[in-house]
């Protein structure tokens, strides 16, 4: 097998790849003086970095590996994650992007100040968003892991951890300024290595329309509706557009982006570059399932690396593919460790780590979460199914809260709860009954439902929020001006019941 005899050129592929994303990550920790910088990148990201970051994470595990196993099953319904993607970069421009003037660090910081600096939203959401973070890099580590485990012939758990060590080596030397910078390299990267992939697939099956003749008219079918279904397929374009709305790491670009301006036009493109890309997957997709219809789906991306193309055409796969799942998974990361440390950290200790410790304690800390994201990944194996339902459970709640928040004076912190817990309760009820979950695909639009119902009722019936915006921010910037000090907080204070 070719996976055999090329398992050393890859592997060595993999550590010249690795090397190369540690040593711009030294280069680049060399700019970093605070704990803000290591966190938030000194809040000066340039468009171009901007766009360079977001879209390396947009092409994430999902949208490549991910896209290209379902197109391999479902044919141009494979398309309708990289859509769903640019819907909802484009929504979170026009609903999110001026709250770059706050200057807040974390999501559980804006939501909380959608309801009155509530204390008891703020500590709930935290937690909620480490959550949400480390499954996400979970996510990417569980799509590196398969692809490397594939293609070199390695164990899954082996290939977990080196795909661990892969992104963590420079993130902890650089921080974030250094996953901007190797997010950007590695945006290139993916990108131009799905346009070669998919220009030598087109080749092999001579042409899309001689290939594609060969499929069954469903999977040809406009958007592959015919072979998903119209519900699930509205279902898988929303859950990843909800994805991008309610993922912590697309929100920490805005609050390290350099203006409002910056967050426009970065967002704007990247949605525009992500919806071109979303076309790539599709067709690598449907062009494995022709030249191999009785392989696993899940492997539909590496075997045409390993069985299809020369080692040299592998190699340039795999560092696409390794660009995808580290650019999305070290972003993730960052976040994470963000949310733990201003937030988390405050919600059980009433006080955050010391100003002068805080680059060696983000280090720490990096340790600490991949830890427990390679431990949520020991019993998941399919990329898609990982990310739908854990989007539905987790991340809904999140959207809607911050919707209610933002959009309507009538919501209360109660509302805001209830519009989280509401989202996963609505999702655990689909996932236990396996009828519900063929028809509707995922549980993301009930779940929307289930989180928008109870956001509303529950705020109709609890006290109106008399706290006003510009008072939410003052009691922020108090907090934030004793976390820039090292004081301890005082929990009996601003608690808006």
């Amino acid at each position: 097998m070719v996976a055999s005899q090329g398992a050393v050129a890859y592997i060595t592929v993999f550590i010249a790849f690795t090397v190369m994303m540690i040593v711009v990550g030294y280069l680049v920790s060399k700019r970093v003086k605070s704990g803000e910088d290591f966190l938030m990148g000194g809040r000066g990201l340039t468009a171009p970095l901007l766009i360079g970051t977001t879209v390396a994470t947009l092409v994430g595990t999902g949208s490549s590996m991910g896209a290209v196993g379902y197109a391999y099953t479902n044919g141009w319904a494979g398309a309708l994650y990289g859509l769903g993607g640019s819907v909802g970069m484009f929504a979170l421009l026009l609903l999110f992007a001026d709250v770059r003037k706050y200057n807040f660090m974390t999501l559980s910081e804006e939501l909380s100040f959608y309801y009155g600096a509530n204390k008891v939203v703020k500590g709930f959401a935290s937690i909620l968003l480490f959550v949400a973070s480390i499954g996400w890099l979970g996510a990417h580590i569980l799509g590196g892991s398969l692809y490397l485990s594939w293609i070199t012939g390695m164990d899954q758990t082996t290939a977990k951890i080196l795909v661990v060590l892969g992104f963590a080596i420079y993130t902890v030397i650089g921080g974030y300024l250094a996953v901007v910078f190797v997010d950007t390299i590695q945006g290139v990267i993916l990108f131009l290595g799905f346009i070669l992939l998919t220009v030598l697939s087109l080749i092999k099956i001579g042409g899309y329309k001689a290939g594609t003749s060969e499929l069954p008219g469903e999977m040809v079918s406009f958007l592959g509706l015919e072979q998903l279904g119209v519900i699930p397929a509205v279902s898988l374009a929303v859950v990843i557009a909800v994805g991008v709305l309610a993922t912590p790491s697309y929100r920490h670009r805005i609050y390290s982006s350099n203006s409002i301006a910056t967050v426009k036009k970065g967002f704007l493109i990247s949605g525009i570059l992500f919806a071109i890309f979303s076309i790539f997957p599709a067709i690598v997709g449907m062009s494995a399932n022709i030249m191999n219809p009785e392989i696993e789906p899940g492997y539909a991306f590496p075997f045409l690396a390993t069985e299809v193309f020369p080692i040299w055409i592998g190699a340039i796969i795999l560092m696409a593919g390794l660009s995808a799942t580290m650019s999305s998974g070290s972003s993730d990361f960052i976040t994470a460790v963000t949310i733990l440390l201003r937030d988390v950290y405050q919600v059980f200790t009433g006080k955050v780590p010391k100003k002068e410790n805080m680059v060696r304690t983000s280090r720490i800390a990096l340790f600490v979460t991949l830890l427990f994201a390679f431990l949520l990944t020991l019993g998941a194996d399919n990329i898609i199914s990982y990310i739908s339902n854990f989007i539905s459970t987790v991340m809904s709640g999140l959207f809607v809260a911050a919707i209610l928040g933002k959009f309507w004076p009538r919501a209360t912190w109660q509302g805001g709860i209830g519009a989280l817990a509401g989202g996963s309760i609505t999702s655990f009820v689909i996932l236990s009954n396996p009828d519900l979950v063929s028809f509707w695909g995922n549980p993301i639009l009930p779940s929307l439902m289930g989180a928008l119902m109870a956001g509303v009722v529950i705020s109709f019936i609890t006290p109106k929020n008399h706290v006003s915006k510009e008072e939410a921010l003052n009691i922020l910037s108090e907090e934030r001006a004793k976390v820039d000090s090292g004081s301890t907080f005082d929990d009996g204070k601003n608690i808006n019941m």
